[in-house]
């Protein structure tokens, strides 16, 4: 971050995304995904006695979804799921909030770095599932469940609890799209959350 009001963000850029070192080798690509969460969520445990000001909760960012809940299906089911999950709290750090391969720069020596935070504030685990979405559908839908063991494993996340993140963030996604009118994207991001439903099914 090179600058901040009010009004907006300078954001220093640095070199090629995830995108195509995720066609290449997806399980490289989702071990740095989870190293740079990792990274950003021990940050905020070690730097933040008192959390930030202006930071949003989940409760606000799934307001989307909760408007939504009334029309049945996977929005109310997601929206449940989000409740709940908000309610029980979990790790809360600062989250990136949009953490995915096209945010995971190559800054040189300097590693593997996030741009294009939100703001968020809340349970750890929800940073994780936007890499199950991305970057592309083929890939996130072919790879989904050796996904969902390797961040699991690595992030040190209870299957379910992830799986359960990931129907209340598909859910919220896919108001988005409806609101916008991105028909396509919303059944896209809708069979990733009910790829993350019937895992819950037979888990």
């Amino acid at each position: 971050m090179l600058e901040l009001d009010e009004h907006a963000a300078v954001i220093e850029q640095g070199g090629a995304s995830l995108v195509p070192g995720s066609a290449e080798d997806d399980d490289r690509a989702t071990r740095t995904l989870c190293g740079v969460a990792a990274t950003l969520h021990a940050a905020s445990d070690r730097a933040f006695s008192e959390r930030p000001h202006g930071l949003i909760p989940l409760d606000v960012w799934f307001r989307a979804l909760f408007a939504r809940a009334e029309r049945g299906g996977p929005y109310a089911r997601g929206a449940d799921l989000a409740r709940r999950l908000i309610a029980r709290g979990g790790h809360t750090v600062v989250l990136h909030g949009d953490l995915h391969h096209g945010n995971v720069l190559d800054f040189g020596a300097r590693g593997w770095l996030a741009i294009d935070p939100k703001y968020l504030i809340g349970d750890r685990v929800f940073d994780y599932t936007n890499i199950l979405c991305n970057p592309d559908p083929v890939l996130a839908e072919s790879r989904f469940d050796r996904r969902v063991e390797l961040i699991s494993q690595l992030a040190g996340i209870p299957e379910r609890e992830l799986l359960e993140w990931i129907v209340a963030w598909t859910a919220l996604s896919a108001s988005w799209f409806a609101d916008d009118g991105r028909d396509d994207d919303e059944r896209r991001i809708l069979r990733i959350g009910a790829l993350a439903e019937a895992r819950l099914s037979i888990g």
